[in-house]
C-alpha cells in the first residue's frame, strides 16, 4: 500500500489519543483502542492492516504477543502466590479451570464451534488482567479486602491463564496437523518439554549473566529483550508453536530467581508493551471483517451472559467456600471480571495461525473475544458503582496519605499520622530508605510511583491525599501532576523550592494551580535540616485561652504548623491557599524546631511546663491515637 509510513504514523497518533482518553475517563485503554480499530477497519474501511504490512503482519503480531506474555510472566512471583490468601490462590487455580470448562461448553453449545476451537476460546477467556481491573477499582472505592483480591487475581491470572491458553492451543494445533490422537499426545509432550526445558534453561543462564553483571547495566534491558525474542524464534524453529510457552516459562523463572534485578526490566518492558499494545489492537480490530461482525448474533450475546452471570458466580462461590467473606462481598467478586489485553492479543495470534491452517471455526475467535472484552468492560464500568453502593461494600471517603519519599522527613510525618489513626503509604526508589521505613513499621512501596508497575502494585485503597516529600524536585512535581487526576484538586500539593527565579517561574507555570505544602518556605532542604538537627513533631490542643499564636509565643515562633485535627476528627493540611486557623478544641500537629543554643536552662524548663500543659496525652478522653479518619 502506498504511504504505509503515513498510515503507521496515524495509527501511532490514534493510539496516543486512545491512551489519553482512557486516562481522562478512568477506563481501561483497551476499550477505546478496540473501538477506534473497529471504526477504522470494518466500519469505514479506511484501514486495511493486511495491505499495509503484508507478510510482516504475522511476524509483528507474533513477536508482540511474545513480549506481552513475557512481561506478564515477569510479575508472577511465588511469594505473591503465598502472600495473598486462599481466595486468590483458588481463583487463579481452580477458578481458571472452572471458568475454562464452562466457557468451553458454552462456546461449543451456543456458538456451534468445533470442540477444539471452543476449548481454545474457553482457555483464552479465563484471564482478567490488571490493565482492565485496576482502572475500575480506582473508581469504585470497594472495601480494601475486595480490592486486594481482585487486584491480585488480575495480576497473577495473566501468566497462569496465558500458560493454560498456550497449552490448549498447542494441543489443538498439533491435533489438526497430525490427526491421530496418540501421535498428537506424543508431539504435545515434546512441545511442552521443549517449552519448559528451553524456557527454564534460558531463564537460568540469562539470570546468571544478570546476577554476575557479565553485561553492562545499560544493556540489561536491551539484552533481555533480544535474548527473549531469540529464544522465542529459536524455539518455534525447533518445534512449531513452542515459542510462546518458552518465553512464558523464561519470564516466570527470572521472576523467581534470587538476586536478579527484574524491576528495571519490567519497567522497560512496560514502556515497550504500551507501544506494542496500542498499535497492535487498532490493527487487530481493523482486521475484523463486516461478515465476522454480522455473525455476532443473539447466541454470541448469550455466550457473553453465560460468562458474566453463570461462570463467574459459580467460580467465586466455589473458590470462597470456607472463607470469612460475607455474601455481599462475594456478590461483588462475582460481578467484577472484565477481560483484557492478554485475551485479545493471544486470540488474534491463534486465529491467524489456525485460519492459515484452514481450521474450521477459527475465524470466530477474534470477534467473540473482542465482544467479551468490550461487553464486560462497558457493562461493568457502567454498573459497578451502583452495585457497590447497593451491596454496601464501599469504603468511606478516602482520607489517607500517599507520601512521595521514605527519607527521615517523610518517615517522621508518616509515623505521626499513622499514630494518630490515618492511613499512610510511602514510596521511594532508595532501597536503604525503604528498609528504614519498613523497620519503623511503615507501609512502603519500593519503586517509581509513576511507573506501570506502581499502577498495578502500589496499594492506594483509603488514600485520598498526596504529600510530595522527596528530595528530588522533578519527582515531586511529576507525582503531583500524575496523582492530581486521580485524587482530585485540593488533595494534592507541591513542595516549595529553593531554586532560581527562572526555575520557580517554570514550576509556577506547570503547578501554579496547586498550593504549596505547609508554607512558602517549607522546602525539602529546610525540613530535612530541621529533622536532622532534632526537630520533633508534637500535638497541642487549642482552647479559648490558648490559640496558635500563644503556642508560637512559648516556642519563640520556632515551630511550623503542619496539620489540624478538627473536633469531628477530620484532618486539614496546612498549605499556602489555606493557612491553619485552629479553633478551640482542635488539635494542631506542628514541627517544633530544636532549641536555640543561647536558651538558658530555666527557660527550657519553663517551656517544657507550658508544653506539657497543652499537649494531650494518649490516654485522655480525646485519644488522638484513635481518631476517626
Amino acid at each position: 500500500m502506498e504511504n504505509a509510513a503515513l498510515y503507521l504514523a496515524l495509527i501511532g497518533l490514534l493510539s496516543l489519543m486512545c491512551q489519553w482518553a482512557a486516562w481522562r475517563v478512568h477506563l481501561p485503554a483497551i476499550l477505546p483502542l478496540l473501538i477506534v480499530g473497529l471504526i477504522a477497519g470494518p466500519v469505514t474501511g479506511w484501514l486495511d492492516p493486511d495491505a499495509i504490512l503484508g507478510e510482516l503482519l504475522f511476524p509483528l503480531v507474533s513477536l508482540s504477543v511474545a513480549v506481552i506474555l513475557f512481561e506478564g510472566s515477569l510479575t508472577l512471583n511465588y511469594e505473591d502466590l503465598r502472600g495473598h490468601g486462599r481466595t486468590v490462590i483458588r481463583l487463579i487455580t481452580w477458578g481458571v479451570i472452572i471458568t475454562g470448562v464452562i466457557g468451553t461448553v458454552a462456546a461449543w453449545w451456543l456458538l456451534n464451534m468445533p470442540l477444539e476451537i471452543a476449548a481454545v476460546l474457553g482457555g483464552l477467556l479465563v484471564v482478567t488482567g490488571p490493565t482492565v481491573v485496576i482502572p475500575l477499582l480506582q473508581t469504585l472505592r470497594a472495601r480494601a479486602n475486595l480490592s486486594q483480591i481482585l487486584r491480585w487475581e488480575g495480576i497473577l491470572v495473566d501468566p497462569v491463564g496465558a500458560l493454560l491458553a498456550v497449552l490448549i492451543y498447542e494441543f489443538v494445533a498439533l491435533g489438526q496437523e497430525n490427526g491421530a490422537a496418540s501421535h498428537t499426545i506424543v508431539l504435545f509432550g515434546q512441545t511442552v518439554g521443549l517449552g519448559f526445558g528451553l524456557g527454564a534453561l534460558g531463564g537460568w543462564l540469562w539470570g546468571l549473566i544478570l546476577r554476575h553483571h557479565w553485561l553492562p547495566q545499560r544493556l540489561h534491558n536491551f539484552g533481555t529483550l533480544m535474548i527473549m525474542l531469540t529464544l522465542f524464534a529459536g524455539s518455534n524453529a525447533l518445534f512449531e508453536e513452542s515459542g510462546l510457552l518458552t518465553v512464558t516459562v523464561m519470564g516466570i523463572w527470572l521472576a523467581n530467581m534470587r538476586g536478579i534485578p527484574v524491576r528495571p526490566i519490567i519497567e522497560f518492558k512496560e514502556t515497550l508493551t504500551v507501544l506494542l499494545v496500542s498499535g497492535l489492537f487498532i490493527l487487530l480490530a481493523a482486521r475484523i471483517s463486516t461478515e465476522q461482525l454480522m455473525t455476532l448474533n443473539w447466541p454470541a450475546w448469550v455466550f457473553l451472559g453465560v460468562l458474566m452471570f453463570v461462570a463467574r458466580p459459580i467460580t467465586v462461590w466455589i473458590c470462597t467456600i470456607g472463607t470469612e467473606l460475607h455474601w455481599r462481598e462475594k456478590a461483588l467478586l462475582a460481578w467484577l471480571s472484565p477481560r483484557g489485553i492478554v485475551a485479545a492479543a493471544v486470540a488474534s495470534l491463534f486465529a491467524i495461525k489456525l485460519e492459515k491452517a484452514g481450521v474450521e471455526g477459527a475465524e470466530m475467535l477474534v470477534p467473540i473475544t473482542f465482544l467479551v472484552i468490550i461487553g464486560t468492560v462497558v457493562i461493568q464500568s457502567l454498573f459497578s458503582k451502583p452495585i457497590v453502593r447497593a451491596l454496601k461494600v464501599n469504603e468511606p471517603e478516602p482520607t489517607g496519605f500517599l507520601i512521595i519519599g521514605a527519607n527521615p522527613v517523610a518517615r517522621a510525618i508518616a509515623s505521626e499520622l499513622m499514630t494518630m489513626g490515618w492511613t499512610v503509604r510511602l514510596t521511594d526508589t532508595s532501597w536503604d530508605a525503604v528498609q528504614e521505613a519498613r523497620m519503623a513499621g511503615l507501609p512502603v512501596y519500593y519503586g517509581n510511583p509513576l511507573s506501570e508497575h506502581a499502577t498495578q502494585h502500589l496499594e492506594l485503597t483509603g488514600i485520598g491525599r498526596l504529600l510530595p516529600l522527596s528530595p528530588y524536585r522533578e519527582l515531586n512535581n511529576l507525582a503531583a501532576l500524575h496523582f492530581e487526576h486521580m485524587l482530585g484538586h485540593g488533595n494534592v500539593f507541591r513542595l516549595a523550592e529553593e531554586s532560581s527565579k527562572h526555575a520557580k517561574r517554570q514550576q509556577d507555570r506547570a503547578l501554579g494551580h496547586l498550593p504549596r505544602l505547609f508554607s512558602d518556605d517549607a522546602t525539602f532542604a529546610k525540613l530535612a535540616s530541621l529533622v536532622a538537627n532534632g526537630a520533633e513533631l508534637r500535638v497541642a490542643k487549642m482552647t479559648e485561652n490558648f490559640g496558635l499564636e500563644e503556642y508560637r509565643r512559648i516556642h519563640d515562633a520556632r515551630l511550623m504548623p503542619l496539620f489540624c485535627i478538627g473536633a469531628n476528627g477530620r484532618l486539614r493540611v496546612a498549605h499556602t491557599d489555606s493557612p491553619l486557623a485552629p479553633k478551640s478544641g482542635e488539635r494542631v500537629i506542628s514541627l517544633i524546631y530544636p532549641d536555640s543554643p543561647e536558651m538558658q536552662p530555666n527557660e527550657r524548663e519553663e517551656r517544657a511546663r507550658e508544653e506539657q500543659r497543652v499537649t494531650p496525652t494518649r490516654n485522655d478522653s480525646g485519644n488522638p491515637g484513635r481518631l476517626p479518619s
